[in-house]
């Protein structure tokens, strides 16, 4: 069965987050939207390129009210260690979002995206009442483009507030469409 539409599952436990421990769980992020994302593993190859563009883009999210967390089977000391590894040395250097540790995979088999012993890439918008309105899940070796994520996150956003639905490629600024015969109309016509 699919979550989207259903309450995210709980999860709880130690994070990396400015160079030190911290716990963390799904209660934190009430009335807050929640970018929720899993990676396969600290030290890898694809991973830092997503790690990085995620906090890159974090003052985007939190321009709309959105928080991002990411989530791997990793302990949260390997964590600390990727965050306290500069950028130019193939770390990803500190980070403005925390990092979960995962070990054993609970979190990632809740969420459905426990591959053996690692998490493929899934990404889960939560809406602040704690609904999962998206979820997206790469294969291991495809990299996600997290200007999509953004996007999807204020389409989730805009259908909330104002009745309408996102027709095909629509962008934020955009109208969206009436959820009605002649809404579709509006739109392909």
């Amino acid at each position: 069965m699919s979550i989207i539409g259903n309450k995210a599952p709980h999860f709880e436990g130690a994070a990396a987050l400015e160079g030190e421990i911290t716990n963390i769980s799904l209660e934190d992020y009430k009335g807050k939207w929640l970018v929720l994302f899993f990676y396969p593993l600290d030290f890898t190859f694809v991973c830092p390129t997503e790690i990085v563009a995620f906090d890159d883009a974090a003052a985007d999210f939190k321009a709309v009210n959105a928080e991002i967390v990411g989530v791997s089977v990793d302990s949260v000391h390997t964590h600390l260690a990727w965050t306290r590894t500069p950028r130019e040395e193939a770390g990803v250097g500190e980070l403005s979002y925390p990092l979960l540790s995962d070990l054993g995979g609970r979190v990632a088999s809740a969420y459905d995206v426990l591959n053996g012993d690692v998490a493929l890439r899934g990404v889960f918008i939560i809406d602040p009442e704690g609904t999962v309105q998206s979820a997206t899940i790469n294969f291991l070796p495809i990299g996600r483009n997290v200007a999509e994520v953004l996007r999807t996150l204020k389409a989730a956003q805009y259908v909330a507030t104002s009745g309408n639905v996102c027709q095909a490629n629509w962008q934020d600024g955009d109208e969206g469409m009436a959820a009605t015969l002649d809404g579709v109309k509006s739109k392909i016509s």
